[in-house]
C-alpha cells in the first residue's frame, strides 16, 4: 500500500487526472440513470467536486480543499490558471469563422449587456444585504458575472479574502443554474442554431455553465456559445474592475 501511495504521489498530476476522469464517469452515471438525462453530468461532477473539496479541506484543516492531501496535490495543478485557460482557449477552436461573423453586433450587445446586466444583479443584492464598501460591492458584483472576473477583480481591488470567496460562491451558483436551466429553456427561447447559441453565450457569460447546458441541448453549439461566453469573461475582467468600479464609487 505504501508503494502505491508512493507511486500516486510521485505522479500526481496524472493521479488527478484520474480522480476527475472517475468523478466524471461516476457524473455521468447518475445523470443518465439516476436523472435520465435531464440534469447534466458536468453539473452533478462540480458539486461533487464542491463535497470532496469540503472533505479534504475539513480533514486536513488547509484551505487547498482536496489538494492538502498528499495524495491529490496535483488536484492543484490541474485546476489552477494555466490548465483553466487552456480550457477556455480550446473551446473555441471548435467553432467556424463564418457562422461566427454571422452574430455580428448583435452577439457584441450581448456580451457587453450580459456583462453589465449580472453585476448590477449581483451588485444590489450585496447592497440589500448591508454590504456598503465599493470594492466589496465591485467584486460580489463581479462574481456574480462569472466566477472567474469575481476573484480577478477581487485581487485587483484589494478585497478582503472573504468577500473574494463570496464573489466565486456567486458565480458558481450561477453556472450550476445556466447547465441545469438551459435545456429546459432551450426549445422556449428558440436555442437551436449557432447564432442563438453565440447571443445565449454572450447573455449568460459563464463559460462552464453555457458550455455544459449546451452540450446537454445538442452538443454541435457548444463551440458558439462558448466563444462569446470566452470573450464575456474577458470584458468582464476588462470593465469591472475599472469602468464599472468607478461607477459604484461615484454612488457609494
Amino acid at each position: 500500500m505504501n508503494l502505491f501511495l508512493n507511486v500516486l504521489e510521485t505522479n500526481a498530476l496524472i493521479t488527478a487526472f484520474v480522480v476527475v476522469a472517475l468523478v466524471l464517469w461516476i457524473s455521468n452515471s447518475l445523470a443518465k440513470t439516476l436523472f435520465a438525462g435531464k440534469i447534466h453530468g458536468s453539473a452533478i461532477a462540480i458539486i461533487l467536486g464542491l463535497f470532496m473539496a469540503y472533505l479534504g479541506g475539513s480533514t486536513t484543516g488547509g484551505s487547498k480543499g482536496l489538494a492538502d492531501i498528499s495524495v491529490f496535490s496535483g488536484l492543484g495543478i490541474l485546476g489552477g490558471a494555466m490548465f483553466r485557460d487552456f480550457a477556455i482557449v480550446a473551446t473555441a477552436y471548435g467553432a467556424e469563422l463564418e457562422a461566427l461573423k454571422k452574430a455580428g453586433w448583435i452577439g457584441s450587445l450581448s456580451v457587453l449587456i450580459g456583462v453589465v446586466l449580472s453585476f448590477f444583479v449581483g451588485a444590489i443584492v450585496a447592497v440589500g444585504f448591508g454590504v456598503s464598501d465599493p470594492i466589496s460591492i465591485t467584486t460580489i458584483g463581479a462574481g456574480t458575472a462569472t466566477f472567474i472576473v469575481g476573484p480577478v477583480t477581487g485581487t485587483a481591488l484589494g478585497a478582503e479574502s472573504s468577500i473574494i470567496a463570496l464573489s466565486i460562491a456567486a458565480g458558481l451558483v450561477k453556472s450550476i443554474l445556466v447547465m441545469v436551466g438551459t435545456p429546459l429553456v432551450a426549445r422556449r427561447i428558440g436555442l437551436n442554431n449557432p447564432n442563438s447559441a453565440m447571443i445565449y453565450g454572450g447573455l449568460m457569460g459563464t463559460n462552464s455553465g453555457v458550455a455544459a447546458g449546451l452540450a446537454a441541448t445538442d452538443p454541435k453549439l457548444v463551440p458558439y456559445g462558448a466563444m462569446t461566453a470566452t470573450f464575456y469573461t474577458g470584458v468582464g475582467c476588462l470593465i469591472v474592475p475599472s469602468v464599472l468600479f468607478f461607477l459604484v464609487t461615484s454612488v457609494f
